[in-house]
């Protein structure tokens, strides 16, 4: 096991290598300057460059980076003086996973509860429906259920509020927004494994040696049946932690994908990077607990 989790760390420190990499000299190739416009002169620009070293060749900026970054420093926001990356990311993120983590919970238990009433139903009509369903589910992107979600029961109805989070009434439709799609894949992909362990021999067997029904269902049937919907919690999880980035926009949330967005609309080279190195580690941390939880329910899974 401590092999096993050991390839998949390294795996995930070279993969937020390459995307710091990457994302550095992707930012540095955006034309013009982040002090550019307004009533700025061209030496007051190259001042404020020089303090912050951007007129330093792009290697060695590269470099500098790297070193603070391993000293734990996300650097001074470029727009926000004297506001370090550290402290935006400190105020965003508990915003961002307040919404999240009820989004992946219930995502999480709406899927696998609709996945399996699909495989067991007998009804043909409650099974297409609730295929119907979870097709149109992963199919509408979040930001028009949200929006959607906004016009009917904010707006017309009035029966959520629709902007910031002041209340837990707030958080209502956020939440659904982001859960819609992750619960539509999980039901499918559960009822999609469910279905196939109960063909196989294992299941008939017990029931021939007149196991109950429960004791197959927990003890081995929903053991690998939830493998796949954990597989694809990591990538999900990290998803909606990290921020759905419209969805915080519609509802005026103050999180992670708000601050990203206007990162990139300033050209704040420091904030860009830094909140990319946070999303990063968010993904291959989530990533890493699922690779593990994944390897518990099967230890075949330790040896690919």
């Amino acid at each position: 096991m401590a092999g096993y989790v050991g390839k998949r760390i390294l795996a995930g420190l070279l993969s937020l290598f390459i995307l710091v990499t990457v994302t550095f000299f992707l930012t540095r190739m955006i034309p013009g300057s982040p002090f550019a416009g307004g009533n700025v002169s061209e030496n007051v620009q190259e001042a404020i460059e020089e303090e912050y070293g951007l007129n330093e060749p792009v290697m060695v900026q590269y470099q500098n980076y790297l070193r603070n970054l391993l000293q734990g420093d996300l650097g001074v926001s470029l727009k926000k003086p004297g506001v370090t990356v550290a402290e935006v990311i400190g105020r965003a993120w508990p915003v961002t996973v307040s919404v999240a983590l009820p989004a992946i919970i219930l995502a999480a238990v709406l899927g696998i509860l609709l996945g399996i009433w699909q495989a067991s139903s007998g009804n043909r009509g409650i099974r297409n429906s609730i295929f119907f369903s979870t097709v149109i589910g992963s199919s509408v992107p979040n930001f028009a259920v949200a929006i959607l979600l906004l016009l009917l029961f904010g707006v017309r109805l009035k029966w959520f509020p629709v902007a910031g989070l002041m209340t837990p009434a707030n958080y209502v439709l956020p939440v659904t927004a982001m859960a819609i799609y992750p619960a539509s894949v999980i039901a499918r992909l559960m009822c999609r494994a469910y279905t196939e362990e109960m063909q196989k021999e294992y299941v008939t067997l017990a029931k021939a040696k007149r196991i109950r029904k429960s004791r197959i269902l927990l003890a081995h049937v929903m053991r690998h049946a939830l493998i796949p919907v954990f597989n694809y919690l990591g990538p999900a999880a990290a998803f909606l932690v990290t921020g759905s980035f419209v969805v915080e926009s519609v509802f005026t949330i103050p999180g992670l994908g708000r601050e990203f967005v206007n990162a990139i609309a300033n050209r704040d080279y420091t904030m860009i990077m830094g909140l990319t190195v946070f999303m990063g580690a968010v993904v291959i941390l989530l990533n890493l607990m699922t690779d593990i939880l994944c390897g518990c329910l099967n230890p075949a899974v330790k040896e690919k």
